[in-house]
């Protein structure tokens, strides 16, 4: 006879050797086949390790947009009257009973996350991929992107438990693609003559006082707020170059290496004081290496025609480690900018990826990080890409890059020549398949569309967001970069050139006592604001096999409203 006290016994250690108790599982997330671009290379290795994010529901989303238009939208009431940080999170923090559940369901399995969002939104930890795989009932595997050969472990389905489904918006990375991330085309050209160094007028290539006139900024015009701040993010590397910037920044050993230097600053800018730079903020262990053999040409250009533009404005430039790539990067960023007490009024980013390597979710979730930042007045600006309507590749259909595709965002095409401006063939631009026309954009994407009649169609989404929203130059932009330098071409030059043209907008509003513009594109797509905008008539962004999307009177996919005229904008805005 065995005795009650072993059998009880036996039980309990038999319930401990079991682990936790399974639980009904329910898909998630998934996805019919690799990205575009990338093959199965096999199964992930059992004890590779994942680092994982996971993203808890918000609790009113809804409400967040409704605040947002409310502030953005100039014949609000509340326009202009931005929210605080916390105010902000209130909209996106997890109900308390999702918070519990999901990490309950963590601690079962031995996993203890932490929150690396300021609301508490999103959850992060790290586990083998043979754990991954019995927590999400999923298949990880190795994909090679055939363009680079990098490869990644992702999965094209994973579940949670049935019950944890309401509390779960998504997990990260498993079903979305990391596809690195573009810099600008650069190539190197001989030292111009001297009195080609500081142009009267707009004369290729593309400077600094060259674009002050071209885009109505008046000779003498200089930022005086120091707290109204323009913001530049760097990754995969790139490192901003203050001896590239200014030659006062160059070490005596450095001299040695780089006896005849040039710097951006006194070839194009000498009225600004040798002093002149930006300062840095680093996250996930960004640096900012200062030995000019490693400049970056896109973190140059991005600081260059920030500082050298946004006469007076204080620039921030942001250096994110290369532990975060792709979407982990932009999720990590707009969450530091989100735990600031006073965010940069303005972000502009030269990088994307392709909104096919995207899941709903994921790009559901990083634009509403976006829109929490427009709702507390910070414009984000995106260059929209280099690469038309396609991929650089084969392509059966046009190509949407994300986070240009968000509807929060404010997306910058290109444009070339100064006599008039006409499209960059290089701009990317197009229609979402994730994200509907929004409001503020539609009666210009129909005018659009009923001018394109039947052209193109089939290859894209009539109904999706449109993008871009407005554009600058992109092609024959000087740069120095390791001391020598370069032109440069890509709407990663239009971006910030863009963003420095709002940057002294926001400086003009501050000296009225005004607050800044915040999210953009209610303010651009209004009647005043098109008004403020050089409509760019001509050119096309070729790709897939095809011409593309043609420019045409009003908004096009390719140059969006047109190019900034600071001085119309700054009536349009009463100033």
């Amino acid at each position: 006879m065995i005795s009650f006290s072993f059998v009880y016994a036996c039980v309990c250690a038999a319930a401990v050797l079991a682990g936790p108790t399974a639980r009904p599982m329910q898909v998630h997330d998934s996805r019919a086949g690799a990205p575009q671009g990338f093959v199965l290379t096999g199964p992930a290795p059992v004890d590779a390790t994942l680092d994982l994010r996971l993203a808890l529901v918000q609790n009113d989303i809804a409400g967040l947009h409704e605040a947002l238009y409310a502030v953005s939208t100039p014949d609000s009431p509340l326009y202009g009257q931005y929210l605080s940080k916390e105010e902000v999170e209130k909209f996106v923090a997890p109900k308390a009973k999702s918070v519990a559940a999901v990490n309950a369901w963590l601690a079962d399995n031995g996993i203890q996350a932490s929150v690396i969002s300021p609301a508490g939104d999103w959850l992060s930890f790290s586990v083998p991929v043979s754990k991954a795989s019995t927590l999400f009932d999923a298949d990880f595997a190795v994909y090679t992107h055939e363009a680079t050969g990098e490869t990644s472990i992702r999965t094209l389905a994973y579940s949670v438990p049935s019950d944890l489904k309401e509390h779960i918006a998504l997990v990260h990375p498993t079903t979305s693609a990391r596809i690195d991330t573009r810099v600008s085309a650069a190539r190197t050209v001989q030292q111009p003559d001297v009195a080609d160094v500081v142009p009267a007028s707009c004369t290729r290539p593309i400077r600094p006082q060259c674009l002050l006139d071209l885009y109505g900024v008046p000779n003498g015009t200089r930022a005086t707020n120091s707290s109204n701040k323009l913001a530049v993010t760097g990754y995969d590397k790139q490192f901003a170059n203050e001896a590239d910037l200014q030659a006062s920044y160059l070490s005596s050993l450095e001299r040695i290496y780089y006896p005849c230097p040039q710097s951006f600053l006194t070839q194009f800018r000498p009225d600004l004081p040798s002093s002149t730079t930006f300062t840095l903020q680093t996250l996930n262990g960004g640096t900012n290496s200062q030995n000019i053999s490693q400049a970056g040409t896109e973190a140059d250009l991005d600081t260059q025609y920030t500082v050298g533009v946004a006469t007076g404005v204080p620039v921030v430039f942001i250096s994110v480690g290369a532990a975060a790539r792709g979407h982990e990067s932009f999720l990590d960023t707009a969450n530091f900018l989100l735990s600031e007490t006073n965010p940069p009024q303005v972000v502009t980013t030269s990088y994307d990826t392709l909104e096919d390597g995207t899941s709903l979710s994921l790009a559901n979730n990083l634009c509403n990080a976006y829109a929490q930042l427009g709702a507390r007045g910070t414009s984000i600006l995106f260059a929209s890409g280099d690469s038309g309507v396609g991929n650089g590749g084969n392509c059966t259909k046009f190509v949407s890059k994300f986070p240009n595709d968000c509807p929060f965002v404010t997306s910058v095409g290109a444009t070339t020549g100064v006599g008039p401006e006409t499209a960059a063939s290089l701009s990317s631009g197009g229609f979402s398949n994730i994200f509907g026309t929004p409001t503020y954009q539609q009666p210009a994407v129909d005018a659009y569309l009923s001018a394109l009649g039947s052209t193109n169609a089939g290859l894209f989404n009539r109904t999706g967001r449109g993008f871009p929203d407005v554009s600058a130059q992109g092609t024959d932009v000087r740069i120095v970069a390791r001391g020598k330098q370069l032109l440069v071409e890509g709407t990663s030059c239009a971006s910030p050139i863009f963003a420095s043209v709002v940057a002294l907008l926001n400086d003009a509003l501050a000296a009225a006592g005004r607050p800044p513009l915040g999210f953009l594109n209610p303010f651009l797509y209004s009647d005043k604001g098109r008004a403020a905008l050089t409509d760019i008539t001509a050119g096309s962004n070729p790709g897939c096999g095809t011409q593309g999307f043609p420019a045409m009177k009003g908004w096009d996919p390719v140059t969006g409203l047109g190019t900034p005229n600071y001085s119309k904008l700054k009536a349009a805005l009463g100033l």
